[in-house]
């Protein structure tokens, strides 16, 4: 397998705290474990600090991030992305707005183009292929199995959820979710802020704001 990380934060060694100790927290600590990446505590409002999750610490709330220098530690945003919930992003604007930068996460079995372009805090899961001419936006989660082909363009803070697959020429809007195993054709655009219902096949564009759910006909068959 081969993998290329393309990063605008050249200090990929800089030690993380993961926030959160759920269990999209756990998928990331083990991507970034594979990478060779130092973890160095979690936050979690409701365990108490010094507890072990998943063999790291657990510093205390997200407040204890602010101990650390901006330049010290790059962060992973350890919440799980899920429809209309939007404390992920809460969290994130916060602990921007205080100057800290989200770091990458691309698990060793992603295989990326040489020119994808990734944005601070994008989460790449195991077995993701993602192909020439594409971009991620920031803070967006590309889940396990994805494959996005060719000249794809994926906004800020998306979530393609576990084996979804994007043809080429896909564009998918701000904070869009979609959901698990959907296929869309090439050259469809997602709106912003829409929801995906899993197993959807799209074949037409989806203005902003708009939840889809596939209409499925069923035909009863009587036994002979």
């Amino acid at each position: 397998m081969h993998t290329t990380i393309m990063t605008k934060i050249p200090d990929m060694n800089k030690p993380v705290i993961v926030i959160g100790t759920g269990g999209h927290a756990k998928v990331l600590i083990d991507a970034l474990n594979l990478s060779g990446r130092k973890v160095i505590g979690l936050t979690d409002p409701v365990k108490k600090p010094g507890e072990n999750f998943f063999g790291v610490n657990v510093l205390g709330s997200d407040d204890e991030v602010l101990r650390f220098s901006t330049n010290e530690i790059r962060l992973v945003n350890g919440l799980g992305s899920l429809p209309e919930n939007s404390l992920r992003l809460k969290l994130t604007n916060k602990m921007e707005a205080n100057g800290y930068q989200f770091t990458e996460v691309i698990h060793p079995s992603a295989i990326i183009a040489n020119d994808v372009t990734l944005e601070n805090g994008v989460q790449i899961m195991a077995g993701v292929i993602i192909q020439t001419g594409t971009k991620v936006g920031r803070s967006s989660i590309i889940n396990t199995g994805v494959i996005v082909e060719h000249d794809c363009n994926l906004n800020d803070d998306c979530h393609l959820a576990p084996g979804v697959t994007l043809s080429g020429g896909i564009t998918i809007g701000r904070g869009s979710h979609i959901g698990t195993g959907t296929s869309i054709i090439h050259g469809i655009t997602i709106g912003k802020n829409c929801i995906i219902a899993a197993g959807s096949i799209i074949h037409k564009n989806i203005p902003d704001d708009v939840f889809f759910m596939q209409k499925r006909q069923e035909r009863l068959v009587e036994k002979e």
